[in-house]
């Protein structure tokens, strides 16, 4: 074999050679003649289009497999990018791939040329060895024990046998090229199956050069290089059928048509999916995708199974909440006068007012919401715990036991080689490499650091903005609202109160402000991530990972955090309120409603959930449907003849390297929302659960219909997800123990009720009294003291004193104003209860996660079983290799001793491989 493009061995592909194929181990396979873009048209031209079925996915013969396609417009710059095509289109003919060109006049357009490429045996098998693949030697022996009882009960939720398992089981090994016969190959076209072959094709795609190798520009090689400056227009792998119908030809799978019919359909919604067959079809980084969202839907129906018992339980207690009953009786409630909830424009009001709101906080605010927030943190560990052990089981099946990232790491980035012009020696493998100096590396991270923290300092900033807005218009909803209509409609009237309209308006203004920055940002973390310059494929990934998830936790958690742990916390008391920019700005600080801020934490947490779930999954299948038909509609027209598969798939919308990105990512904050603030929602589980049945269905319908086919990628876990998982489940038991004790009033009444009872009974009788201080109104500043026509007509000067919602001394007292011993004690329980929870939580969290091993016994046995038996097969092998060779030399002495393995010829392979 020799080298095509006269670089260094780290950048170099195989080129092919005729004496390669004739002298290989593998018994004279003759190549195709290739037919280039010249010789197409002088002697293909002749043939009818007519002849070919629209699902076609071969080569005009019919027998050679279309596994990439590249898409050309002629265009003003034609003359160099035709050159840039013909140096690139000759260099790929040169490593083994076959090319066969349509000309534009036979597209749909008139304008676009298509290049179907090929690959024959010599290059798969060369790059199989180079990629290290897994190929079948032995069927699995192995008994499979796996029934469970009562296993009927779950056959309405099964699909075919031929769909869950489209290939037998087999005991696997890394192919060896020099050892071919050692593995069960019977059809040498079909052994490699096309996610395997298109991802072969694309890792020489992206590696071959595309000028001439006089020229000596190391940066000018790659298909992405070629996309961005627009030499092609496209470059996918096919459809191997029309997703709605099989195809014609009986050598075609037609697997995008079975997963459309048991997987992508939302009839199947209740059924499991296929994985085996989505890993053949996509590649298994795709398919750990879909069996981790399938398992996380899975887990959340026990979440929110108990979750919504916890909600019921709200509900039939209802009658038994004293302290509401207290609130909307007109002997208490409708007697206490309240103090102004802001400056000049609010006017006293009375308790009872707020009636609706406390009911409504009883559904949430409860004992089963501590039960439930206990039960989440134990649950977010078993569902990470058990996901390793499904994960681990995945990995033997899908052969990606031995798959580690070390593996990955060796195959560099082509953007890595062509921007580092420096070159270091590599201890391990003893070439030379490229590599980032120090100096620019650490450069580049910080301008990388200090991008991250200045869109998250904006972030942050907007949130503000919000905070200032609930704070103005708080006095211009309480002064405009008092006379208004609304409040005298029957049903809904006493619903729509200054802080319902407050709380909605601000939900949805920072509902609005999250996808504005969400679009910006997106574009700005691609560009600083590759300015970094990551040297794997794995590491960028990380790296954009980590600076996604960092911009989209303060984005969409921030305005929950704002309402749960720090409204209602700092307002001061009447005649010395704390003002958000000092007194000067006039912006009070938020009270909660004497209800508690749990039901107002509720209201963001459904708006901002639902809204991003909803707008999520418009923009997910809508948008995607709407872009094709109106890039098809023209095409859509001609008869099925003219129409077809690569230019079907051409006219799809590109998956993209982050598409799987985005939908992990959408599924994290999910995680979030319903492991860091479950406790002031207990239906928020019910309702990801529900998303999630759509969810999995809509993913899996724009993958089959609307996207082109994604190059095959391997990965063995969900890779930089799983730590922030850990993160997100160790944080949420922190967030949940701090809501259920300063933003729920549980420990409040729980003190009250076992140590300030008055009558020493067990019950919430008088706590509303008793949780409300006395100020005197006679003392209010001019600048705090409510405008007279603020003020209801029920007001008047008899009323001496007003109410607010704190824990101190009345007027007259010598320590006045002063936090009471009671606010101390409530203080101290509430810092008891985090304790106490946080322990009991992370004690029952890491005894589970010891207790349940990440890797189930049974596949511990497989993969050692299966282990020996390569090892074992191997030297028999070699063996009856050995016997052969001296059976064939007998008629010579042997004077040396024989030895088991005789050596292996030496292959020439790409060095970031080695």
């Amino acid at each position: 074999m020799h080298r095509i493009t006269g670089k260094s061995g780290d950048d170099s592909l195989i080129e092919m050679s005729p004496t390669d194929s004739v002298n290989d181990d593998l018994n004279g396979y003759q190549q195709h003649a290739s037919s280039s873009s010249g010789s197409f048209q002088q002697g293909q031209s002749a043939i009818d289009k007519q002849q070919h079925s629209k699902d076609s996915v071969f080569f005009r013969d019919g027998q050679r497999r279309i596994d990439f396609v590249l898409s050309y417009d002629e265009d003003k710059d034609g003359e160099r990018k035709q050159e840039r095509r013909k140096v690139y289109e000759s260099n790929l003919e040169k490593v083994g791939l076959e090319l066969e060109t349509e000309d534009k006049s036979e597209s749909e357009d008139g304008k676009t040329y298509f290049v179907k490429i090929h690959a024959p045996w010599e290059v798969l098998a060369t790059y199989a060895d180079v990629l290290k693949i897994k190929v079948p030697f032995k069927a699995n022996d192995i008994p499979d024990n796996s029934e469970m009882p009562m296993n009927w009960l779950s056959t309405p939720f099964r699909l075919p046998e031929h769909i869950m398992h489209p290939e037998p089981d087999y005991f696997t090994a890394p192919f060896n090229k020099s050892k071919s016969d050692f593995f069960l190959i019977d059809d040498k076209e079909s052994f490699f199956p096309p996610s395997t072959r298109n991802r072969i094709v694309y890792y020489i795609l992206s590696r071959c050069s595309y000028i001439s190798d006089e020229c000596g520009d190391k940066d000018k090689k790659g298909i992405k290089r070629l996309l961005n400056n627009g030499t092609y227009t496209a470059a996918f792998p096919l459809h191997d059928c029309r997703y709605w119908m099989k195809s014609k030809d009986a050598l075609c799978e037609s697997e995008r048509f079975s997963l459309y019919k048991h997987w992508a359909g939302f009839s199947s919604f209740f059924k499991e999916q296929p994985l085996n067959l989505i890993r053949k079809y996509y590649g298994e980084k795709i398919g750990v995708y879909f069996a981790w969202l399938g398992f996380y839907t899975e887990m959340l129906l026990f979440a929110a199974i108990v979750g919504t018992i916890c909600f019921i339980y709200g509900f039939l207690t209802y009658d038994d909440n004293e302290w509401s009953k207290e609130i909307c009786s007109e002997e208490i409630g409708g007697k206490i006068v309240m103090c102004p909830l802001c400056d000049k424009k609010c006017g006293y009001w009375k308790l009872n007012s707020t009636c609706n709101s406390s009911w409504q906080s009883h559904l949430f605010d409860n004992v089963g919401t501590v039960f439930f927030a206990i039960f989440m943190g134990i649950w977010v560990t078993l569902f990470l715990e058990f996901w390793k052990r499904r994960q681990a089981r995945l990995e033997y099946e899908w052969d990606l036991v031995d798959f580690e990232e070390e593996q990955q790491q060796l195959q560099l980035r082509p953007e890595y080689e062509t921007k580092c012009t420096n070159r270091k020696l590599n201890r391990i493998t003893q070439e030379m490499e490229p590599y980032l100096p120090i100096t620019t590396k650490c450069a580049r991270t910080c301008l990388s650091g200090a991008t991250v923290l200045f869109w998250i300092s904006l972030i942050i900033a907007c949130i503000i903005g919000v905070i200032a807005y609930r704070l103005a218009v708080y006095a211009a909803f309480a002064s405009i609202m008092k006379d208004n209509p609304t409040t005298q409609l029957q049903v809904v009237g006493p619903l729509i109160t200054p802080q319902l309209a407050t709380s909605v308006t601000a939900s949805c203004i920072n509902f609005v402000i999250i996808m504005i920055l969400n679009l910006m940002y997106e574009r700005v973390a691609v560009w600083i991530t590759d300015m970094e310059i990551p040297k794997t494929h794995l590491e960028y990934e990380n790296k954009l990972t980590v600076k996604m998830f960092l911009f989209q936790f303060v984005n969409y958690y921030s305005s929950c955090f704002y309402v749960a742990f720090f409204k209602g916390k700092f307002v001061g008391y009447p005649g010395d309120y704390a003002y958000m920019f000092g007194k000067w700005s006039k912006l009070r600080n938020e009270e909660c409603d004497p209800g508690g801020c749990l039901i107002e934490l509720t209201t963001q947490l459904v708006i901002v959930m639902t809204g991003k779930q909803v707008w999520g999954n418009i923009q997910e299948a809508l948008v995607p449907w709407l872009m094709n038909w109106w890039g098809s509609r023209k095409a859509r027209k001609h008869p099925e003849s003219l129409y077809s598969r690569w230019e079907q798939d051409h006219d799809l919308q590109g998956f993209g390297q982050l598409g799987l990105f985005y939908e992990y990512l959408e599924m994290v904050i999910q995680f979030g929302f319903i492991t860091l603030f479950v406790a002031s929602f207990p239906l928020a589980p019910l309702m990801a659960l529900m998303n999630n049945i759509i969810e999995v269905r809509v993913d899996a319908w724009k993958l089959t219909t609307q996207f082109r086919r994604p190059v095959a990628a391997k990965a063995h876990s969900i890779g930089a997800w799983q730590e922030i998982l850990n993160g997100m489940a160790v944080l949420s038991v922190v967030t949940n123990a701090f809501i259920v004790a300063f933003t729920s009033d549980m420990i409040p009444r729980l003190v009250y009720m076992y140590a300030y009872q008055p009558d020493g009974e067990m019950n919430m009788k008088g706590y509303i009294n008793n949780s409300l201080s006395v100020f005197n109104i006679s003392a209010f500043p001019p600048a705090n003291r409510p405008d007279d026509e603020e003020n209801p007509f029920w007001f008047n000067s008899n009323i001496t004193t007003c109410r607010y919602r704190d824990y101190r001394y009345p007027p007259g007292h010598e320590k006045q104003y002063s936090h009471t011993m009671q606010f101390w004690h409530i203080l101290a329980a509430k810092l008891a209860f985090i304790i106490i929870m946080e322990h009991v939580v992370f004690v029952v969290k890491f005894f589970v996660a010891w207790m349940i091993p990440d890797i189930p016994s049974d596949v511990r046995a497989r993969v050692k079983r299966e282990r020996y038996l390569v090892q074992e097969y191997l030297h028999n092998y070699e063996v009856e290799k050995l016997k052969v060779q001296l059976s064939q030399n007998n008629h010579e002495e042997c004077t040396c001793t024989p030895m088991i393995y005789p050596s292996i010829p030496k292959h020439e392979v790409l060095s970031e491989c080695l």
